[in-house]
């Protein structure tokens, strides 16, 4: 039964999004929204996620106010760099090789939401061999730089939470 619970209630979360998306009750679409949502789930349940454990959900709300004003302040920047005459073309572009200590995928597709989320960065692979990530950013002033905010204003933190 413990089994089955997580695909039950996938099923159902799934059915409801699809009422809720289509707005409609006839049978055909109660019929069409079931025979989704089974399949989804069950194509979820053969995907065979790890368990995600929370270890500190007291770091999250800091976490995102902190991701809030990251998105602010590089939006900003970049709209500096594109709108500035010839800013576009004094800023060097380039790629970072960050060594990653966290394991969790969960932890790991958060940093790659963040990142990706921020104007300016795209998180590009990950090397799960080494554990290292290829990020790419506009402004690439120092490497170095760019590795302590990854590892000391993300990965630690998102660490805390998921490891």
């Amino acid at each position: 039964m413990r089994r089955r619970l997580p695909t039950c209630v996938a099923t159902l979360g799934l059915f409801a999004m699809w009422l809720l998306l289509t707005g409609n009750v006839s049978p055909g679409s109660l019929l069409l929204g079931a025979v989704l949502a089974i399949a989804g789930s069950a194509a979820l349940a053969a995907l065979a996620p790890p368990k995600l454990s929370l270890r500190r959900l007291s770091s999250v709300p800091g976490l995102l106010r902190d991701i809030l004003v990251e998105i602010v302040r590089s939006n900003n920047a970049v709209a500096r760099i594109i709108l500035r005459p010839g800013g576009a073309k004094t800023r060097r572009s380039g790629f970072v090789r960050v060594p990653l200590d966290m394991r969790s995928p969960y932890g790991l597709a958060a940093l790659a939401c963040i990142l990706t989320a921020t104007p300016g960065t795209v998180w590009v692979e990950y090397d799960s061999s080494d554990g290292t990530m290829l990020l790419h950013v506009l402004d690439l002033i120092d490497e170095e730089a760019w590795v302590r905010i990854v590892k000391d204003r993300w990965e630690r933190r998102l660490m805390e939470i998921f490891e």
